[in-house]
Formats: structure tokens, C-alpha cells, sequence
């Protein structure tokens, strides 16, 4: 009977007009149980309803877990998260593959997107949680496969990361230095190697009378300076409507009086503003690059600047211009994140290079190149 009355509110909250809270879904539940059923069936309907009808529903408590990066469902019974443990399998698990159908499309709903048979793929900002939604649905996957990704806001300083072992004292001092100087650099590295939290942390060693402007796809870096203003950019409505992009605002970020310009993560048009903005009196400037090595940074910009319609011999002329260092950051098998490599950016006869200065496996190559 539970099954029977979990099925009557699903069918009586899918045709409503209102946000489906905690409150919304038990008062459905009382209404269509009267006094026919069980206290205990009511409960147990009412738990289930709750998790599929508010917040991310069983996934509710991986996600409120600090230490979680990421939630991958790839089946009813395979959901699994990634951390600072490394990726795991968990225990939780979904009734069948409609629940999980279900908890996308809602999610989807949420992101002012649709997610059907039309529009089997989805990609958007769950609002006000930081979290960053991917769904797919079949045939495009064999199930229905369903990405979460969280970002925790980035606060911690240079003491606070060399505690924690991604460098020592020495490259510490080696890091304020560079900010002090006004060196402009990207920081690099893959997914959740940790890229966003050194560039947060380099952030707050910018003196306090120098005025940032940072530009972000998500507001993930909260650095501690006095004059740090964030521009924030907006994916179209469901209408196709209303995008505002990283690329524009970069644009707008020139006219609000920066002394330094940061680009939260480079992926896309907007390389072609940065490294014109960098190339107009604006020292300092900084971003992220989701690049494996340092060695791989300038074929990475050469395909970015394509898409803003410049030339490879274009990119490397304003990169080498502009942009002095590269910070290499590195996650290990353990989970634990660290700076790996200092390069410097260098045009040769075969073009623009990134040639080590620092490795963490093996000290100092050019340190000249600092200077």
C-alpha cells in the first residue's frame, strides 16, 4: 500500500505550480493518505517523497560532506563520490533508474533548463549551493548518468596551504615574491589539483592598496584583500535568453579601474581579452588552465586564442608580452595536492616554450629566469 500512495503524490505534485519543500511534500503525503494507512506507511512514504521531491535527495548527505568534491551516479545502485579520500563507491542507493531519471530532471528544472528526450543533455548551477549539475539521459548513455560538482569557495592563504604540504617555506617566499613583483602568471594544472585554492591564496598577498577585478564562471575564489571585486557570469534561461559570458565581462572588467586582472579559469574566447588586457598596463594579471603539464600551456593557449581569432604566432607574441610564469599544480594518488613545477615562458626558434625553473622533483633548473 505505501507503494500505491508514494505513486499518488508523485502524480499530485507533478502538476503542481510551487516549490517542492520539505512542508509541500508532507502536507501531499497526509492529504492523499487520510486515515486509511498506517502511521509507520506514512512515514516511510513520506521519506522517500522527501528525498526525491527536496534538496539532491540521497545524495543530500554526500554533498554536505566537506570533503567532497564530487557525486557521480552511473546506475541505481552506483553512486559514487571523489574527495580528499580519492574516488569511492558509496552505500547509497537509488529504488530503480526512474528515480534517478526523476532527481535529474528536477534538478535541470532547478538550473532553468530542460532535461527530456529532446534535450537528453543538461549542464548548469544549482542556485545559491555551488554546485555545478551534468545529467545525460539514454540513449545518449545506458543509463542515466548524473554529475555533481561541488565548489567549495577557496579561503585558504599561503601558510594555510604550505601547512597543509603543497610547498615548503622557501617556495612560499618564492610565491609572494612573485605577486610582489607583479609577475603575471597562470596557475595549471587538471581537475582538482588544487588550481583555484593556490590562485586564491597568491590573491590575498596582493598589497591591500591595489585594486583586483576577477572574472569567473563561478564565484569560487574568496581571497582575504580589502579590494577584491568579483564579476560573475550567467548561462542563458531556458528561453535561450540572458547569457552573459566570461569573454564580455573581461571586457567590462578593463572599464571598473583594475590594477590587476584575474580570469578565475581560462577556457574559452575570453584568453583573446585576457592577454590583451595583460598587454595594456595591467601587471599582475593572473588565471587558471586546465593544462597536464607546463610543457602542454602553450598549445593550449594557441587552440584558446584560435577561438578568439588570433594565429598562433599572434598568441605567442602577446603571451610572451604579458604572461612571465607558470605554476604547475599537481594531485596525487592519495588525494594530496602540491605544487609540482615553476616554468617561465620563453620564445625559441621553435616558438613559444615553457622551460622549468622548479621542480618539486628535483630544486632549482634556471632560477635566473626569476629575475
Amino acid at each position: 500500500m505505501t507503494t500505491t500512495l508514494i505513486d499518488r503524490v508523485r502524480h499530485r505534485l507533478a502538476g503542481a505550480d510551487m516549490e517542492m519543500t520539505a512542508a509541500v511534500v508532507a502536507h501531499a503525503v497526509r492529504s492523499e493518505a487520510g486515515g486509511v494507512l498506517a502511521d509507520a506507511d506514512v512515514l516511510e512514504a513520506l521519506q522517500v517523497l522527501r528525498q526525491e521531491f527536496s534538496g539532491t535527495g540521497p545524495l543530500d548527505p554526500l554533498l554536505a560532506d566537506p570533503g567532497t568534491t564530487d557525486v557521480l551516479v552511473t546506475a541505481p545502485d552506483q553512486v559514487w563520490v571523489d574527495g580528499t579520500a580519492g574516488l569511492r563507491r558509496t552505500t547509497v542507493t537509488f529504488p530503480d533508474e526512474a528515480a534517478v531519471r526523476r532527481l535529474a530532471q528536477r534538478l535541470a528544472v532547478a538550473t532553468g533548463r530542460r532535461l527530456d528526450d529532446a534535450s537528453p543533455c543538461v549542464d548548469g548551477w544549482l542556485p545559491g549551493s555551488g554546485v555545478r549539475l551534468h545529467a545525460v539521459l539514454p540513449p545518449i548513455a545506458d543509463r542515466t548518468c548524473l554529475s555533481l560538482r561541488v565548489l567549495r569557495p577557496a579561503t585558504h592563504d599561503l601558510d594555510a596551504l604550505r601547512e597543509l604540504g603543497t610547498f615548503d617555506v622557501e617556495i612560499a617566499e618564492v610565491l609572494r615574491a612573485i605577486v610582489r613583483s607583479r609577475r603575471a602568471f597562470l596557475v595549471v594544472g587538471g581537475t582538482g589539483s588544487g588550481k583555484t585554492s593556490l590562485l586564491s591564496a597568491l590573491l590575498g598577498c596582493v598589497p591591500p592598496g591595489e585594486r583586483i577585478v576577477c572574472v569567473e564562471d563561478a564565484g569560487e575564489l574568496h581571497p582575504d584583500h580589502p579590494q577584491f571585486v568579483r564579476l560573475v557570469a550567467r548561462p542563458p534561461n531556458v528561453e535561450g535568453a540572458g547569457e552573459i559570458t566570461v569573454r564580455s565581462l573581461v571586457r567590462e572588467a578593463l572599464r571598473m579601474r583594475p590594477d590587476r586582472i584575474v580570469v578565475g579559469e581560462v577556457r574559452g574566447a575570453e584568453a583573446r581579452e585576457l592577454l590583451t588586457s595583460l598587454n595594456t598596463g595591467h601587471e599582475g594579471g593572473a588565471g587558471t588552465l586546465h593544462a597536464n603539464s607546463p610543457a602542454e600551456v602553450p598549445a593550449r593557449l594557441e587552440a584558446l586564442g584560435a577561438l578568439g581569432g588570433l594565429d598562433p604566432q599572434a598568441v605567442h607574441s602577446q603571451v610572451a608580452a604579458a604572461v612571465q610564469l607558470v605554476l604547475h599544480m599537481r594531485r596525487a594518488d592519495n588525494g594530496a595536492r602540491h605544487l609540482n613545477e615553476i616554468g617561465a615562458f620563453v620564445r625559441t626558434e621553435r616558438g613559444l616554450e615553457v622551460r622549468p625553473i622548479w621542480t618539486k622533483a628535483s630544486g632549482w633548473h634556471e632560477k635566473e629566469l626569476l629575475c
